[in-house]
């Protein structure tokens, strides 16, 4: 039996602490995602709570937790009942760690509790799993990546290599005289965790305490995010590196930071190591204009070049204003009265597979039938429900392209000559026109309907207007409208990206500057012209021996600016 999978008890339950590490949900450890799918309360601190969520069961009652205020150094936590579906727990309350979880234990439930970085080297988890052993609550413990040996990791500083080193991890917040004594006496790496305001204190006790001024020194602040910002210097010099960032003074000035301290953080060797912050678009916030489900895999493939997409739909899709046609359409399928079904869009998988739940059929209906989809993104929402596509286009992903790789009818071959095409109310006559010229019948539906989707939230529409994104991708002629028509005209520093010639135009028109043009008509390929615009624009500042900053960096005021994510 799985330790994550432990029976709860009827009276006890059962209670997880969960390492959730550094802050990149990606590493999240394959045992921590099968506990939190398990959870029927997540107690979680507020830095890892998006991280955490993801994974949890819809419905999960959810407990926030903050460090006390009145405990400085000691990072005790806090737990408050914020979930209406936890008033058994007493909220709104304020209670101490161990009770609280204990509290959320009983009648059998499963809690995780769920801490930054490792629960063993990060957090205080230690006295509430004491306190769940004196009171019979079985408990567990999932490791994690704690942020001392990850934030190093993705800065690119190692901290062993081959000939081997002493490795000492120090919290300087509760560090004593004699712990500063014996790792300012060694000449291996130490590994600090401290404040950004707090750098130069730490670095000034290690020089106290007989380490050398010129000794090599990086600090880390929002490791493993793309908010994550590294600075290289000595334990003589850091204090005037980060006044000369303009990083201090700052409110800021007490996040949390990981420093490393050694030779294995000089910057020579951090030049060539420092893979994740030379990702091409690290750190860009890009606008994706689109649905939030045509956007999932072009959100994911911008996020594993180091962006943050936020994506803002500019169509919403509707039900057709008369259902008829298209139930007679799909009730014909079913009785075998096409050849072909010719999917053109996400939008039309959907809304079939939306009028077969309806009618409780599933993907077997499909039998017998062949079906086309127009591109990539088409064909994957076919696949994931269950049906995998007889023809794809070969070269463009357009109507144009699916008519070249479609056959012609031939009456020997083809039993039935009808196509069944479920499209958008404003389509083009395009695959209708080419489909009739092969000599196939067609029965045009209209599936869905689109329309103008709401503007967004305020602050989006001033980022968009203000240069608060670094780029814009435009997947249609459609989306340069519809973003210009609900939120303004994007800034002329932010990168404007397009899919097409067709596309470029119509931003053209609008009085935008087309700065990248993807190589072929699809989302993949335009991520791909983006990432090479960004590395390219980074070689550059690099070779001219310039910082290396986002286009959003480039407006008025915004070195004074925080950016988000």
């Amino acid at each position: 039996m799985s330790p994550t999978a432990f029976p709860a008890g009827p009276e006890h339950g059962h209670v997880t602490f969960l390492g959730a590490g550094p802050g990149d949900p990606g590493l999240l450890t394959l045992r921590a995602v099968e506990a939190l799918t398990h959870a029927d309360v997540l107690v979680a601190e507020h830095e890892v709570l998006d991280v955490v969520r993801t994974h949890a069961r819809q419905g999960v009652s959810e407990v926030h937790t903050d460090a006390d205020p009145s405990a400085p150094g000691t990072g005790a936590p806090q737990l408050t009942v914020v979930d209406g579906a936890s008033t058994t727990l007493g909220a709104p309350a304020v209670r101490d760690a161990a009770h609280l979880v204990m509290e959320a234990a009983r009648g059998g439930r499963r809690v995780v509790r769920a801490v930054t970085g490792d629960p063993g080297l990060d957090a205080y988890a230690a006295e509430e799993m004491l306190a769940c052993a004196a009171a019979g609550v079985p408990f567990e413990v999932v490791p994690g990546i704690a942020n001392a040996v990850g934030v190093p990791a993705y800065a690119g500083v190692p901290l062993r290599d081959a000939q081997g080193a002493d490795v000492r991890f120090v919290d300087a917040r509760t560090a004593s005289d004699r712990c500063w004594t014996e790792v300012g006496a060694s000449d291996g790496t130490v590994v600090v965790s401290t404040t950004l305001d707090s750098v130069a204190a730490a670095a000034g006790e290690l020089v106290s305490a007989g380490r050398k001024p010129d000794t090599p020194l990086t600090v880390t602040i929002a490791g493993t995010t793309t908010r994550q910002r590294t600075w290289s210097a000595t334990l003589g010099t850091v204090a005037q590196t980060l006044k000369q960032a303009k990083v201090l003074p700052s409110p800021d000035g007490g996040r949390p930071v990981i420093a490393v301290v050694g030779e294995r953080s000089a910057s020579a060797r951090r030049d060539q190591l420092s893979w994740f912050e030379s990702k091409p678009l690290f750190g860009w916030k890009v606008l994706v204009p689109r649905t939030k489900e045509q956007a999932a895999s072009l959100s994911d493939q911008l996020r594993s070049y180091g962006a943050v997409p936020h994506e803002v739909p500019t169509i919403a899709v509707e039900p057709p204003r008369t259902p008829q046609q298209m139930e007679r359409a799909v009730k014909g399928l079913v009785t075998g009265r096409y050849e072909w079904i010719a999917f053109t869009s996400v939008n039309a998988v959907k809304a079939v597979r939306e009028k077969f739940e309806e009618y409780g059929l599933d993907a077997r209906a499909f039998a017998g039938i062949k079906v086309a989809a127009v591109g990539e993104q088409t064909a994957n929402a076919l696949i994931a429900f269950g049906v995998k596509p007889d023809l794809v286009p070969s070269g463009e992903q357009s109507a144009a392209g699916l008519l070249e790789d479609w056959p012609p009818y031939d009456p020997v071959f083809d039993p039935i000559d009808r196509v069944f095409l479920p499209r958008a109310d404003i389509a083009t006559e395009t695959l209708v026109a080419g489909l009739i010229e092969l000599g196939w019948e067609v029965d045009d539906v209209t599936a869905y309907r689109t329309v103008r989707a709401s503007p967004p939230p305020a602050t989006t529409r001033e980022a968009i207007k203000g240069g608060g994104f670094d780029a814009v991708l435009f997947t249609s002629s459609s989306t340069v409208r519809n973003l210009v028509g609900i939120a303004g005209k994007p800034h002329n520093v932010t990168v404007i990206a397009c899919i097409g010639p067709a596309t470029a135009k119509t931003a053209e028109e609008h009085g935008l500057r087309v700065d990248v043009m993807s190589p072929e008509p699809s989302v993949t390929k335009l991520a791909e012209a983006l990432a090479d615009f960004g590395l390219r624009r980074r070689a550059a500042a690099l070779e001219a021996g310039d910082p290396v900053t986002r286009p959003s960096e480039r407006r008025p005021g915004s070195r004074r600016r925080r950016s988000s994510t």
